[in-house]
């Protein structure tokens, strides 16, 4: 194809990903999605390949391919939209509800349209749907299969989660980012004809693949380890489940090989396979080619093993709330830490969420919290970021007080956080927010007990503390807030970098 086409159609096709996902944040009703843009859209070839994607949510996009997969099978036709949140079926973990949407021109299938949103409850025994301490799947909320997602079924799912009128304004905000990507794919078809689409589509795959193979093939060829840990906290005991990682380049081609992490837990910091995926090709990215066009032709060079039934590939079923969260971004300092033997890198980020639930009976909010990026060869590490598999937004202060029972008493860049070096970490911040009614907690954290590393002799960030009326709490805490208490949660700094 003419390299000057292929931009164009890029450009295209990337506007539209764009489009979907502002259409979806105008049109959602919940501050998760409208607020925070705790969301993300995508287009498919017919082989459910990702052929581009808005540059929303690293988690989502990077493990959407597997919901695609999920439905790719069943009967399409034109208007007919698919469901799903079951992470052992293309999902990630319940609150991350999938829709998928079949494109057709002139009767041919010419792929899907898909987003998935991050939805404040979706049912279960705790509000919000985010436990601390859950140890099995429909502890976590309702499991949805792929699912044709008709009127009655949408109003049906919906009434099984808190808040039903806040769910299915933003299950239609979804349907309503898929429209435009199925509209924006016509109107190219009919710019270009259904051949020269496909042959386009195809293309920037195979550009994709070469670009990533070209800058592995710049890499020296061997194997690279790296270990780290998750802190687990679970019927009053603090534990670390240690993960690991042989990172072997041969030529254009890299093997991820987990082998070496320990089994699935009891508690949720599991994964399912997607995720694993999805946190080790966007930290490949990082390091190789983060120009290139975001398609499923960077992963083809790339080969991710993990054993069934362990911590980066659970079997059902396992609880998986934080597994998609927190474990992902330890997966992702993994495989930097490895390729960054091959090439510098940075020192670690806060590797952490801070994801914190605060909920009753008249209203769910979640958010994550930015901390300190790690710092670069080049340069010191950004403050108050989300870092690595989150690319959310906070949750302005006046948009919380205005919806929710909650005051911010303090929101403040956490000064000196940040590892010392040549170039310093990035500062984590601190939030600190008063509850104005009763209502449940559930706090899912890390790096609480272990610090961000610096590299090259740099300093490690500060690990990060939660405290509730000034006492401190574990990585992992629920309970209750009565009027007046005070949640306050300081988030990690960045590693620095001599």
């Amino acid at each position: 194809m003419d390299p000057i086409a292929l931009q164009v159609l890029v450009g295209g096709l990337r506007a539209a990903c764009d489009e979907m996902g502002a259409t979806l944040i105008r049109s959602a009703y919940s501050a998760n999605v409208k607020e925070r843009h705790d969301c993300s859209t995508a287009l498919f070839d017919p082989a459910g390949e990702l052929v581009m994607q808005a540059e929303h949510i690293p988690v989502h996009l990077g493990s959407m391919p597997d919901a695609v997969a999920a439905v790719l099978g069943e009967d399409h036709e034109p208007g007919r939209s698919w469901i799903l949140n079951d992470p052992y079926r293309g999902g990630t973990h319940l609150p991350d509800v999938t829709l998928v949407s079949p494109i057709f021109a002139a009767g041919e299938l010419l792929g899907f349209a898909a987003s998935r949103a991050h939805h404040a409850d979706v049912g279960g025994p705790t509000p919000g749907s985010m436990p601390a301490f859950s140890r099995t799947l429909e502890e976590e909320g309702v499991v949805i299969p792929p699912t044709v997602a008709g009127k009655e079924t949408l109003e049906k799912l919906a009434s099984r989660m808190r808040m039903p009128r806040q769910r299915l304004a933003d299950l239609r905000a979804q349907e309503a980012a898929n429209r435009v990507g199925v509209l924006r794919l016509r109107e190219l078809c009919t710019s270009l004809g259904t051949a020269e689409l496909r042959e386009g589509m195809a293309e920037i795959l195979a550009y994709t693949e070469r670009r990533t193979r070209a800058a592995l093939a710049e890499l020296p060829d061997g194997s690279y380890r790296a270990e780290d840990v998750l802190e687990a906290d679970w019927d009053g005991a603090e534990r670390d489940l240690r993960l690991r990682l042989e990172a072997t380049i041969a030529g254009e081609e890299l093997r991820l090989d987990f082998s070496g992490t320990g089994e699935q837990v009891e508690g949720n910091l599991n994964c399912p396979l997607s995720v694993t995926k999805s946190a080790a090709f966007f930290a490949v990215r990082v390091l190789t080619d983060p120009d290139g066009p975001p398609s499923a032709g960077a992963h083809r060079p790339i080969e991710v093993l993990a054993p069934s039934g362990s911590l980066l590939n659970a079997r059902f079923p396992a609880a998986v709330a934080a597994g998609n969260v927190e474990t992902s971004s330890r997966v992702a300092d993994l495989v930097l830490a490895a390729l960054s033997q091959a090439r510098p890198g940075p020192a670690q980020g806060q590797g952490t969420m801070n994801n914190l639930t605060l909920a009753n009976d008249e209203f769910t909010y979640y958010e994550t919290l930015g901390g300190g990026q790690g710092a670069c060869p080049e340069a010191d590490g950004p403050s108050a970021i989300h870092v690595a598999m989150s690319n959310t937004l906070n949750t302005p202060a006046e948009a919380l007080e205005t919806e929710f029972p909650l005051r911010v008493r303090e929101l403040a860049l956490r000064r000196r956080s940040g590892g010392a070096g040549t170039h310093r970490g990035g500062d984590g911040i601190v939030r600190e927010i008063e509850a104005l009614a009763p209502m449940r907690f559930s706090l899912i954290t890390e790096r609480r007990r272990h610090l961000p590393r610096g590299a090259g002799g740099g300093e490690d960030g500060a690990a990060g503390v939660n405290l509730l009326n000034g006492s401190p709490l574990p990585a992992k805490a629920e309970g209750n807030l009565a009027p007046g208490d005070r949640l306050r949660l300081e988030t990690p700094g960045g590693g620095g970098w001599t």
